[in-house]
């Protein structure tokens, strides 16, 4: 149970580590900085220096490298040693999209942003091998263990897809969902493995309430990844610079965006003093409080400040975690509740 419970725990880092990988990717537009899947314009490591992509006489290439050329991406079809001049029949336009740009750090942001995509299905595929142990006695454990791992390659091909898309903004938002949906798959195990639960007290609103405001905050996330779309388009319009123009006039996304962090600060402070108030434990609401207030904060700062340094991606990245809290206090309530209903059996 402790190695499992350790294992998935790992795990849940370093899913966590590719959200905040994933929002830096974002944050500094580097979505694109690996313009194939899952090599790197056709490298395991990719390039440092913008002549690597360049075609030159006498040089080795390996099939599936890619070099750039007249705006162009161009695959090599075989290995092969370039001859003095440029031959067509070597190479093949790649299909996928026709975005051929090379920046070197948003390269190697997005190839740092696969890496720990890597580790952490490594992670995840490790916890599954292990949970086989369980397969005689909870066979929903070992399920739900390879569930997550197949969830890891869903997410790993939804990333494919968004880069073949070159950013498609639904796409990024089911890839955010994704990740929330693995985040939950993986708690559900790290709560079930935990041999010393403690029993909180059952109080009936308390569950549904839990429930809604776990909708809520999934809600806010879908509608913060649309107002970050609008940014980028913005950003695309007026520049980088123009920071105080970026929300001269949000969509309507915004403005709901904002109401529902109003509805998430009330009904998350009545959870708060309906816990406190009957003594029911779940200790984890002041974690949930305490990220919303950071939450807020972080919102207030980038309106009214013009999106100061990092300020984006720590929205997104306290949002994420403040799902898995509220999660597993779900949990921790449909345990209380389902020992309320057999104790009075």
């Amino acid at each position: 149970m402790k190695t499992f419970r350790k294992l998935a725990k790992i795990s849940i880092v370093l899913v966590y580590l590719v959200i905040i990988a994933g929002a830096i990717v974002r944050m500094t537009g580097s979505g694109m900085g690996c313009p194939d899947w899952p090599k790197c314009f056709g490298y395991y490591i990719p390039p440092t220096d913008v002549e690597t992509l360049e075609w030159k006489p006498e040089r080795t290439f390996k099939k599936g490298q890619v070099i750039i050329l007249n705006e162009t991406l161009q695959v090599a079809k075989t290995d092969f040693v370039t001859a003095s001049l440029f031959n067509p029949n070597n190479w093949e336009v790649y299909k996928k999209h026709n975005y051929s740009t090379f920046n070197v750090w948003h390269t190697w942001i997005e190839y740092v942003n696969r890496l720990f995509g890597a580790l952490a299905g490594l992670a995840t595929f490790i916890l599954a091998i292990y949970s086989l142990k369980f397969w005689n006695k909870k066979k929903r454990i070992t399920l739900i263990s390879w569930l997550v791992v197949f969830g890891m390659g869903f997410q790993a091909w939804l990333g494919a897809t968004v880069v073949y898309s070159v950013l498609e903004p639904v796409k990024i938002t089911i890839h955010m969902i994704m990740a929330l949906v693995i985040v939950a798959l993986i708690l559900y195990l790290i709560f079930e493995v935990h041999e010393s639960n403690k029993l909180h007290k059952h109080q009936k609103p308390i569950t549904t309430i839990l429930i809604s405001s776990l909708i809520l905050t999934l809600i806010q996330i879908v509608l913060g990844t649309q107002v970050r779309q609008f940014v980028d388009e913005q950003i695309d319009i007026v520049g980088e610079n123009a920071k105080e123009l970026w929300l001269i006039k949000p969509t309507i996304q915004f403005y709901i965006h904002r109401s529902f962090s109003v509805l998430v600060v009330v009904l998350n402070g009545y959870l708060f003093y309906i816990i406190r108030r009957s003594s029911l434990g779940f200790e984890k609401i002041n974690w949930v409080i305490g990220l919303i207030l950071i939450e807020v904060l972080t919102g207030i700062i980038m309106y009214y400040l013009d999106f100061p340094f990092g300020s984006q991606p720590l929205h997104l990245v306290l949002a994420s975690i403040l799902f898995g809290v509220q999660f597993y206090l779900v949990l921790e309530a449909l345990k209380a509740s389902k020992s309320h209903k057999t104790l009075y059996l």
